[in-house]
């Protein structure tokens, strides 16, 4: 196991008290990137285990849609060459209270070269129909919702 997913649970205290102090609420985002072949890619990041969408936290006077392609395209290099769409917003209090995550499809990208500075460990298409066995089950019930037609549940 990476040192890095080994030293988050202690670390993350440390970052949710600063980042409560800068701010009242958080706000977060997460990609849905498909291809052609209804696969979406997914991410395994060097601090935390499982799979994951694409996404992170939404920068001061930054446009939600405009911070998951950002994410989109730093986490795996892939830069939509359209606006995504929102699809749905979820409160993640039992995890971080006063944290919300909104969720943007994209359907149209280019690739470009990755600029994630050795935050993500790997990326791969996946058929949400079989997601690795490791995928966190926010990122499962999230594409539950979208490709399974699963109720939207307002919880991360």
């Amino acid at each position: 196991m990476n040192w890095r997913v080994r030293i988050e649970p202690f670390t993350r205290p440390l970052f949710f008290a600063v980042s409560r102090l800068q701010r009242g609420m958080t706000l977060g985002v997460r990609a849905v990137a498909v291809d052609g072949e209804g696969r979406v890619m997914l991410v395994k990041h060097t601090y935390l285990a499982g799979w994951w969408l694409p996404g992170g936290g939404v920068d001061r006077g930054e446009m939600t849609g405009d911070a998951a392609a950002r994410e989109l395209f730093e986490e795996t290099g892939l830069k939509p060459t359209a606006p995504g769409r929102l699809v749905s917003v979820h409160s993640n209090e039992r995890f971080f209270p006063g944290d919300h995550v909104l969720v943007y499809r994209f359907d149209a990208f280019e690739t470009g070269a990755l600029t994630h500075h050795g935050e993500i460990a790997e990326t791969g298409w996946f058929d949400p129909a079989a997601l690795p066995p490791d995928t966190h089950h926010a990122t499962r019930a999230r594409l539950a919702e979208m490709f399974a037609d699963a109720p939207v549940d307002p919880r991360w």
